[in-house]
C-alpha cells in the first residue's frame, strides 16, 4: 500500500468519524456503530469515557510524580521485571538493590526517566501526541532493551521485528515496516488523522494506546511507549492520568490478546477507563 493509499484511507476514516464522532449522544443512538481508527476497530457505544474525571494539569502532575515509584513498578512488573515496589523506591532514592540483575535496574531507571520526560513536557506545554515526542520517549527508556531505540522499525539499519507473543499461546506477526519504515510512518499518520476526528480527548488518548500497541511501531517497548504517550495526552487535556496495575495483569493480557488476534480494541479501551489513579493527595 502506497502513501497515497494511506492518505485516502485516513480521509475515509475522517469522514466516518465526522458522521459518528464517538460522543456519548451519538453512541447512545447506536451502541454498535463500529469505528476504524488507525490500526484498530472499536465500538464507542460500549465505552464510558466519563469514568476518567477532569483534573487540573498541575494537580495531575503532582499525583503522577507522587506516585511515580508505583507507576514505574507496575509498568515494569507487567514486563516481567522482578523488582518489588519497596525495591523500586530504594533504587529511585539512589541506593543500589542487592541481588538484582543490572538489566532490571537499568529498565527501572530508564522507564522513570521516560515518564519524567513526558511529565516535564506536559508541565512546560511542549507535549504533543506525535511521532517526534513518541520517538524521544522511546529513545530514553528503551535504550537498554530495544535493538534500536528512538525510531520506528525499518528507519534504522536493522530490519524486520514486530512479532508479538500472546499470553494465551502462539504469536502474531508484526506489520511490515517497508523501505525506511515508510509503511509504519504512513500508519502513524493515518492514526493521528483518525484521532483528530474524535471529539473527546479521553477517547483520543485511549484509542492511541490501543492502536499504537497493535501497530508495534518499535522493536521493543511498544506498550510502555504508548502508555506514557496516553498518560501525557490525558493530563495535557485536563484529565486524570491512568495506572495499569500489575494486580490486574490477567485482565490486561486477555485484552491484549483480543486486540492482537482480532484488531478490535474495544475490550482494551474499556479496561483502560477503569484504571484511573485514585487521588491520594
Amino acid at each position: 500500500m502506497t502513501a497515497a493509499d494511506f492518505a485516502k484511507r485516513a480521509a475515509e476514516n475522517h469522514a466516518r468519524h465526522e458522521k459518528h464522532p464517538g460522543a456519548p449522544e451519538a453512541a447512545s443512538r447506536d451502541a454498535f456503530q463500529q469505528l476504524k481508527t488507525g490500526r484498530i476497530s472499536w465500538l464507542p457505544g460500549k465505552v464510558n469515557f466519563d469514568l476518567i474525571k477532569p483534573s487540573e494539569i498541575q494537580r495531575s502532575l503532582y499525583r503522577l510524580r507522587k506516585s511515580l515509584p508505583e507507576l514505574v513498578w507496575n509498568a515494569a512488573a507487567l514486563e516481567g521485571n522482578t523488582f518489588t515496589l519497596p525495591q523500586v523506591q530504594t533504587l529511585l532514592d539512589g541506593v543500589t538493590v542487592g541481588g538484582k540483575r543490572i538489566e532490571e535496574a537499568e529498565q527501572i531507571l530508564a522507564l522513570t526517566e521516560g515518564m519524567e520526560l513526558m511529565a516535564n513536557a506536559v508541565a512546560d506545554g511542549t507535549f504533543r501526541l506525535d511521532k517526534a515526542t513518541s520517538d524521544r520517549i522511546h529513545g530514553v527508556f528503551a535504550r537498554h532493551e530495544a535493538i534500536e531505540s528512538g525510531h520506528f522499525r525499518g528507519e534504522g539499519s536493522v530490519q524486520g521485528g514486530g512479532n508479538v507473543l500472546l499470553a494465551s499461546g502462539g504469536s502474531i506477526d508484526g506489520d511490515a515496516h517497508g523501505t525506511d519504515g515508510e509503511h509504519l510512518v504512513a500508519d502513524y499518520a493515518n492514526l493521528i488523522a483518525g484521532l483528530g476526528a474524535l471529539a473527546d480527548p479521553r477517547a483520543r488518548a485511549l484509542v492511541y494506546f490501543a492502536s499504537a500497541t497493535r501497530s508495534q511501531f518499535y522493536f521493543d517497548g511498544n506498550k510502555r511507549t504508548a502508555r506514557i504517550m496516553m498518560t501525557g495526552a490525558l493530563m495535557q487535556a485536563g484529565y486524570e492520568p491512568l495506572n495499569i496495575p500489575y494486580a490486574r495483569q490477567e485482565e490486561f493480557n486477555v485484552a491484549l490478546d483480543e486486540l492482537f488476534r482480532t484488531n478490535d480494541g474495544t475490550t482494551m479501551i474499556e479496561f483502560l477507563t477503569t484504571c484511573t489513579m485514585l487521588d491520594k493527595s
